[in-house]
């Protein structure tokens, strides 16, 4: 049994006596120790090592009062299982030499064996339970279908995934015959991470908030939809959909157990879409922790008594910018412990 257990009853919407606190990309580059093995070993190897990947996901718990911890991963762990050949260049991010662009080049991708492309994810979280010895719960991750399509077919990160865009509204046929091949090994890869242990799995969307509210349901809705209908009898599941506020309400209709906002939206409207019906997870803008930690205290305070301290994971609005001072990030964790009705 997992000693706390306050993320997993948020989840249930169960009555608690402070919301739990985490952050996404909560392992990771602001910290000194992340730093130094960065410096050491590249992106992926660290995602392919199971013990750097256990390391790296424990290092934040070493540190601050966590209720969960996030398993070290990337979403493009998933496309490069099905033979899509991701690199991470330097100063670039993601990087793709043959971007995806063809009927062809889709009828070619095949849906893999999570178990033999994907195994040190597996034993990663296996070495990193050890380490957690069921102190808090671990979360997993996976990417939306829409958010790995624009990967694989812009073949880099953009501001605006145009050329993806294109291909989904020139080659319909094409996109969602991949969309659907990322899916069902989306959802073959986080049952698998259940399986091994985690007590919960998070989907991210994002550059879901790229699509019009018609084109989110036709090329991202529905398929993070499969995934939260097959997942869901087997964990909780969260969806985080960055830009996506206008999905909200069908979203909450879902069978998630969680929705992630970001800072775009108030709490209350927030809440309003989602008829209080589900457990909503955010938003502190992450860019704020570049103010005082007397701010980030005041604010937070602010943000659980908007949100409600019920069905309710504090968390930020997306992920922890590299430049944030590992104190500002300890006052955002510690303020959520230490608030009081």
């Amino acid at each position: 049994m997992i000693k706390n257990d306050l993320y997993l009853r948020a989840l249930k919407g169960e009555i608690v006596e402070r919301p739990p606190v985490w952050m996404m990309r909560q392992a990771g580059r602001y910290l000194p120790e992340f730093i130094e093995l960065r410096n050491q070993y590249d992106f992926f190897t660290r995602c392919q090592t199971p013990e750097l990947a256990a390391e790296i996901t424990v290092q934040p718990i070493r540190r601050f009062p966590l209720d969960a911890a996030i398993l070290f991963s990337d979403i493009l762990v998933v496309p490069q299982a099905m033979g899509i050949d991701f690199k991470m260049k330097e100063s670039v991010g993601p990087w793709l030499d043959n971007p995806i662009r063809t009927k062809e080049q889709v009828d070619a991708i095949e849906v893999p064996d999570v178990d033999d492309t994907l195994d040190y994810v597996f034993d990663a979280i296996e070495l990193t339970l050890q380490k957690l010895d069921n102190e808090i719960p671990l979360i997993g991750f996976a990417g939306s279908p829409w958010t790995i399509l624009c990967y694989c077919v812009e073949g880099k990160g953009s501001k605006a995934f145009d050329i993806a865009k294109s291909f989904c509204f020139t080659n319909p046929e094409a996109a969602h015959s991949l969309l659907q091949k990322i899916t069902d090994t989306t959802i073959a890869y986080l049952k698998r991470k259940v399986e091994k242990g985690v007590s919960a799995v998070q989907i991210f969307d994002s550059w879901g908030g790229m699509l019009s509210p018609a084109d989110y349901q036709e090329f991202s809705w529905q398929y993070i939809n499969q995934i939260v209908e097959e997942l869901s009898l087997v964990s909780p599941v969260v969806v985080f959909g960055k830009g996506c506020w206008f999905a909200l309400e069908e979203m909450s209709k879902s069978k998630a157990s969680g929705l992630g906002v970001d800072w775009t939206i108030t709490p209350e409207i927030a809440r309003q879409l989602t008829k209080n019906n589900i457990t909503l997870q955010g938003n502190f803008d992450p860019a704020r922790l570049h103010s005082s930690p007397e701010i980030i205290r005041k604010m937070v305070h602010e943000m659980i008594n908007r949100f409600g301290k019920d069905k309710y994971i504090a968390n930020l609005g997306h992920g922890i910018l590299p430049n944030i001072p590992v104190e500002n990030a300890e006052a955002f964790i510690r303020a959520v412990v230490e608030w009081k009705p």
